[in-house]
């Protein structure tokens, strides 16, 4: 990102942060969103926007979708060389796919956490050390390991190993030490793509009251396919599906409906999403 841009980032993030501001600021504006892998259009028409403070569900089924918009907020598809973005994703009025944004930049301000626990063979300490280290951060770095582990809810579970290895913790211990490591180079938002799939109901439950406690933070996006878990723990839902070519058999994610969680799950506007949500298909 050039420094201009950045500085205008931190004007607008600033602007949009300030107590008097009653209704929470749009973090991300989606226009007219497609995504292509080469000449085929994944998803199409995704219009939707993200606010400050509030946790985001992407519900639908396998295909639809979810996790290839999820990976465009922090232009993680860049990494895909057939994958080419259409359309706008503003972040606080900043074009994302703007030729001059850095891409390093905008993950820097948008951490990533996957659906397998994915720790560095490294030491707690580490893993928590290694992205502050390479952005160049001048704070203390055991007091960054600490309040990241903290804000994890980690800290009273590994402090007397830090130094220990992090792939001898428990899958649900990963997770948080993910998490940890994510925000521990101060982003902004988090994105969870199906965060709690490879975990037991006991480690899911603590990564859900975690997002709950971490919202008043950051800004939150989390693919699931874990109905119940969408309506626990988001405020506003995204209900994807699939459209069928049946001359080719390709499939192509469509957004269906974007409102509140509550309105989503009990008076759908969409039947298709009523449909998925009281178990008729997907």
């Amino acid at each position: 990102m050039s420094p201009e841009l950045a500085a205008s980032t931190e004007e607008v993030v600033t602007q949009t942060t300030t107590p008097e501001s009653k209704a929470p600021a749009v973090v991300f504006d989606v226009r007219d969103l497609d995504v292509y892998y080469g000449e085929f259009r994944a998803v199409r028409d995704v219009n939707l926007e993200v606010r400050q403070h509030e946790i985001t569900a992407f519900i639908g089924p396998s295909g639809c979708g979810k996790s290839t918009v999820l990976r465009c907020f922090d232009r993680m598809n860049d990494l895909i060389e057939s994958a080419r973005v259409d359309g706008k994703i503003l972040y606080h009025g900043i074009d994302l796919y703007d030729p001059r944004i850095d891409p390093v930049e905008v993950r820097k301000r948008i951490g990533m956490v996957f659906q397998k626990p994915n720790p560095f063979p490294k030491s707690i300490y580490d893993n928590i050390a290694f992205g502050p280290r390479l952005s160049g951060n001048k704070g203390n770095l055991d007091d960054i390991v600490e309040q990241a582990l903290r804000r994890a809810a980690l800290w009273d579970e590994v402090k007397d190993r830090l130094k220990k290895s992090a792939m001898g913790l428990s899958g649900g211990q990963q997770q948080r030490l993910c998490i940890a490591r994510a925000i521990a180079v101060e982003p902004e938002v988090i994105l969870m793509d199906e965060p709690c799939s490879a975990l037991d109901p006991i480690a899911t439950a603590r990564i859900e009251d975690l997002m709950q406690e971490l919202k008043s933070d950051y800004t939150i996006l989390i693919v699931t396919h874990n109905m119940q878990q969408a309506a626990r723990v988001s405020d506003r839902t995204a209900f994807f599906t699939t459209e069928v070519n049946s001359a080719s058999d390709t499939r192509t994610g469509v957004l269906v409906e974007f409102d509140s969680t509550d309105k989503i799950f009990s008076a759908p506007s969409d039947e298709r999403t009523e449909n998925y949500v009281t178990g008729r298909f997907g």
